[in-house]
């Protein structure tokens, strides 16, 4: 057995929803000098570039949450998919996967595959706009900026809470844990667009302290072992209208975000393959028309 496969092991073993919990109380705490100090050393261990910062300076955060969730320069990520036929990057990551939707089955890594239809909840009316569609799945490392935006102009529809495990999201893992982003805890997020409906999935992670949006604050923790679902109206002064580029959620510690859209919508970018890093703002890919 190598070093890469008792990492997994280990993984199988971690009680890692009471670590993750319980990380998340730390980075919720003011804990002073600790606090800054931990920072520090994240800073300096993830090589995060403090330079794209609204607060370059470590001590402007109180918590680690609010370092970890920091809002970037307006000059730092200007946008570039400004024609109405572009899709945005919603996130800073790496492509993890993307490509087609093949009988609702979503590409992981060699030799795994998972089902659409539980990645979303497990409700196939959801799942039935994509089922020969596209999807995309961008890893967040703990260096990245955590906070997601909207690849294109949506109005939400349904947002739904999966319970799940806590297996790290990264690469190694994704390709050695079987059905890994549709067994982890997560939060879906499914729009209206123009096009037709597209989907937005926050995929929990070991040590993610939580998931939120910007209309339901933080989601998980600690909404349960159960599948909960909330509806909203298409129209009206409650419809929830996102611009592209708009932020619509968080992560409080890296983790991965599953894009899915329906059939003949989307062009991914040619240049975009596994491990092509990814910043918001930037073209994901274009209309097919």
């Amino acid at each position: 057995m190598n070093f890469d496969d008792v990492k997994i092991k280990v993984q199988y073993l971690t009680p890692k929803h009471a670590l993750s919990r319980l990380v998340g109380r730390f980075a919720a705490a003011r804990a002073g000098w600790f606090t800054q100090l931990f920072i520090r050393w994240f800073i300096r261990t993830y090589k995060v570039d403090m330079s794209e910062a609204a607060d370059e300076s470590p001590r402007a955060y109180k918590t680690f949450n609010d370092f970890f969730t920091r809002y970037l320069k307006p000059e730092a990520r200007p946008f570039q998919a400004n024609e109405a036929h572009q899709f945005a990057h919603p996130v800073d990551g790496a492509v993890s996967q993307l490509g087609d939707i093949e009988d609702g089955r979503i590409f992981q890594a060699k030799g795994h595959d998972y089902s659409l239809t539980e990645l979303l909840g497990g409700d196939p009316r959801d799942a039935h706009s994509f089922k020969n569609g596209k999807f995309a799945t961008i890893y967040l490392a703990p260096k990245d900026y955590h906070r997601i935006h909207m690849p294109c102009d949506g109005v939400l529809r349904k947002m739904i809470y999966v319970p799940g495990d806590l297996f790290s999201v990264n690469p190694l893992t994704a390709a050695n844990v079987p059905n890994l982003f549709a067994r982890n805890e997560r939060v879906v997020a499914i729009f209206d667009g123009e096009f037709g409906k597209f989907a937005m999935v926050l995929v929990g992670a070991t040590i993610v302290a939580s998931i939120g949006t910007v209309w339901a604050g933080t989601v998980t923790p600690p909404t349960g072992k159960h599948v909960h679902s909330w509806e909203y109206p298409a129209s009206g002064d409650q419809a929830i209208r996102l611009k592209k580029g708009e932020e619509m959620g968080h992560f409080k510690l890296g983790s991965t975000v599953v894009m899915t859209f329906p059939e003949d919508v989307i062009d991914f970018d040619d240049d975009l393959k596994p491990l092509s890093v990814t910043r918001v703002g930037t073209v994901l890919g274009e209309r097919d028309d």
